[in-house]
């Protein structure tokens, strides 16, 4: 069984902030398979789906950002999930909009849901990288990702977002490289992941 988690913060007032671009790539991936309705369970919310073949659990901690942590524990135990079998899909800054990268382990680069992760698991699961680019100046970072995403920025949005359910099977399967690959070329043919475009 694999566990699939999306980070981002509870409330109406957060949803459409880069910071939960996370969310937002779960919930398309929970609509492309036709998951159940996610429930409360695990400090968070959850559903279950089906991806080449593995059972995959959704979710999307309600512990707010920099108690991420305490959710994803939660249900790793419940589920006895290895943490080489855990993907967290979150917002990453030194990242261009649109661009993803796959990587196990390495460094939190001051993301205080992958931090809190680490702290209660150890550091050995995958993370889906999502750019949403730098804001230029450290001084801005904290209201840029806790800022909404410009009504410019809906069509790469969407797009990545249903590019990443569309290719969750290769997550499933451990085919990182293949899945960087796919959503670069989708980006591409959609026009929406040249470089400078953003």
């Amino acid at each position: 069984m694999l566990l699939f988690v999306g980070l981002g913060n509870i409330g109406r007032a957060y949803a459409g902030n880069r910071h939960n671009i996370g969310f937002m790539a779960v919930d398309a991936i929970a609509r492309q398979y036709r998951a159940p309705a996610f429930r409360s369970r695990f400090q968070g919310l959850v559903s279950e789906i089906t991806l080449a073949g593995e059972r995959v659990a959704l979710l999307k901690p309600e512990t707010y950002m920099n108690q991420s942590g305490r959710s994803v524990g939660e249900a790793a135990r419940y589920y006895k999930i290895a943490l080489s079998d855990i993907v967290v899909l979150h917002d990453d800054l030194d990242l261009a909009p649109g661009k993803v990268r796959v990587k196990k382990g390495g460094g939190n680069a001051g993301h205080n849901g992958l931090r809190s992760v680490t702290e209660h698991l150890g550091n050995d699961y995958r993370r889906v990288r999502i750019g949403i680019g730098h804001p230029g100046d450290k001084a801005l970072v904290h209201n840029y990702v806790l800022g909404d995403f410009a009504k410019s920025e809906a069509p790469w949005v969407e797009a990545l977002c249903l590019s990443i359910a569309a290719n969750a099977e290769l997550l499933a399967k451990g085919e990182d490289e293949a899945f960087q690959n796919k959503i670069h070329h989708a980006m591409e043919t959609a026009g929406l992941g040249k470089d400078g475009l953003f």
